[in-house]
């Protein structure tokens, strides 16, 4: 199991340990490459990433927008992953829980969303245990998921 789980910003000394990073067979088509999520990230000023560390070694990565659908203070989570062999040991759970903690601390956030697939059921699960709820269906055909921070109005897309 995971013992330390960090997130730490993805740059030019670290890019290339996330570049490569990879799910199995069954899952490859839930997500887009990490390659593609950092060059993103490059062109496009409201996405951040994050990579994920586990005892100080590369283990995940994400990507999340603050202004989501050019909305402020509607954070999108868009990609969130562990490596193939990383997963099954706590590092997703943990490092979701930071991200989370993170988005909830910024002063404008009033919604959090996530995408995935509809048929991904591992992922739907993981993010029900977080207090996502479904909320609709993207123009991509991708499942959108959302959390209200405490003491905001409960809205819908």
């Amino acid at each position: 199991m995971a013992t330390h789980v960090t997130l730490q910003d993805i740059d030019e000394d670290n890019f290339e340990s996330f570049m490569d990073m990879e799910l199995p067979e069954h899952q490859r088509d839930y997500l887009d490459s990490n390659a593609y999520s950092i060059a993103q990230s490059k062109f496009y000023p409201d996405f951040f990433t994050h990579g994920i560390y586990c005892d100080g070694e590369p283990a995940g990565f994400l990507l999340y927008d603050c202004r989501a659908e050019d909305v402020p203070g509607l954070y999108g989570i868009y990609r969130f992953m562990v490596d193939f062999p990383q997963q099954g040991k706590g590092i997703g759970r943990k490092a979701m829980a930071l991200l989370l903690a993170e988005l909830r601390a910024k002063p404008d956030v009033q919604r959090i969303i996530i995408y995935y697939k509809p048929g991904n059921a591992v992922a739907r699960e993981f993010y029900r245990s977080f207090g996502f709820r479904e909320c609709g269906i993207d123009d991509a055909g991708e499942m959108i998921a959302e959390i209200i921070p405490s003491g905001l109005p409960d809205q819908q897309i």
